[in-house]
């Protein structure tokens, strides 16, 4: 299992990204929350409210994910991270084997 990590301008993209991710089968879940970021862009320090998305997922899907978020995504240059999953349980593992094909 893997977790990909990503950022979107707001709560209605990031919706409708997982929306077809899950549709997709290309992952069990995916967890979304409001949070605020502070970065540079183009020489300026900004401060603005994202929302993330945690997808919870398999390795082999991590290509076609991402592949999906930078051809859908609002921003130009938008975060794809992914982090293995050292250990989850077998209850979990097996419902996502059933959800994701």
């Amino acid at each position: 299992m893997v977790f990909i990590y990503t950022t979107c301008r707001d709560e209605s993209e990031s919706r409708t990204l997982a929306g077809k991710i899950v549709e997709g089968k290309l992952a069990s879940c995916v967890n979304i929350w409001r949070i605020g970021s502070i970065y540079k862009w183009e020489g300026e320090l900004r401060e603005e409210k994202e929302v993330a998305m945690l997808i919870k997922t398999i390795e082999a899907k991590v290509q076609e994910i991402e592949d999906f978020i930078l051809e859908n995504h609002a921003y130009r240059t938008p975060f794809v991270g992914v982090v293995d999953v050292r250990r989850l349980n077998r209850g979990y593992k097996e419902w996502m084997s059933e959800t994701v094909h």
